[in-house]
């Protein structure tokens, strides 16, 4: 995937929620990878948090970071499966203006790669709301890792050609 050098590099202010019943800042290695390869690429953290699978608290979260002019992102972890208590998908469509079907389509088409046909259990979805992308993974570390390293890593870079998602920041917002 074609970085090219000669193009100013523009850092994303990037929001990272980890949804989970059971971790904590101590015991979040997902969350924490997502930090490392966020700030290893050049961007900014802006804000973290941690909340419980809980569908209105999600959401409210997400509305809480759209509304903050100093995040221009947010990428959670965890909720996403099949389960009674997996909701983050349902949170992020309360709050999409738009959904963005490639992003989840492509997290399990570059899975199914390393982990077959279990992919299929992954809802991994993303969404523009109101100028601000969100972008849901798995909660496990090797989902973390497979999201940025295989897909944000390259759409998060202003340099990324033929086209990526920092240089439609400004386009976000038309009507």
């Amino acid at each position: 995937m074609p970085i090219k050098e000669d193009l100013p590099f523009h850092p994303v202010r990037i929001a990272v929620l980890t949804v989970s019943d059971s971790r904590d800042l101590a015991s979040d290695k997902s969350g924490d990878t997502l930090v490392a390869r966020i700030e290893g690429a050049g961007h900014i953290v802006a804000d973290r948090a941690i909340i419980q699978d809980d569908c209105d608290l999600i959401a409210d979260q997400f509305l809480r970071w759209i509304e903050d002019v100093q995040i221009d992102c947010v990428i959670s972890t965890g909720g996403t499966g099949v389960t009674g208590r997996d909701v983050t998908p349902e949170a992020v469509e309360r709050v999409a203006d738009k959904i963005i079907p490639g992003f989840g389509e492509l997290f399990r088409w570059l899975s199914y790669a390393k982990i077959g046909t279990s992919t299929i259990q992954s809802r991994a979805t993303a969404c523009v709301a109101r100028g601000t992308y969100i972008f849901a993974l798995p909660g496990s570390t090797g989902a973390v890792k497979d999201g940025w390293d295989d897909i944000l890593q390259y759409q998060l870079d202003s340099r990324h050609m033929p086209c990526n998602f920092v240089e439609l920041f400004p386009r976000l917002m038309e009507k």
